[in-house]
């Protein structure tokens, strides 16, 4: 029985990223952002509704970096709300 493996015959697909998904912030340029987020929820013992203001300029932060412009259309934030 063969077990060689053939690399060439099959090819990656990339496919862009699921809705709210977002690259790592690898330069920290919304880093206040989730440190106020973060904070937020430690001070009211974890219950995200009482820190959707945070949560919101936190994603906005994301959706404005130039590096993301190009993975995903700007969208408003209420199609986000559940």
């Amino acid at each position: 029985m063969s077990t060689a493996m053939n690399f060439g015959t099959k090819s990656f697909q990339p496919r862009p990223p699921d809705k709210g998904s977002f690259p790592l912030d690898h330069f920290g340029e919304c880093k206040a952002f989730k440190e106020k987020f973060l904070k937020c929820l430690r001070d009211n013992n974890f219950e995200n509704t009482l820190c959707r203001n945070e949560s919101k300029e936190y994603l906005e932060c994301r959706m404005e970096r130039p590096q993301i412009k190009n993975l995903s259309s700007r969208r408003s934030l209420r199609s986000l709300e559940l």
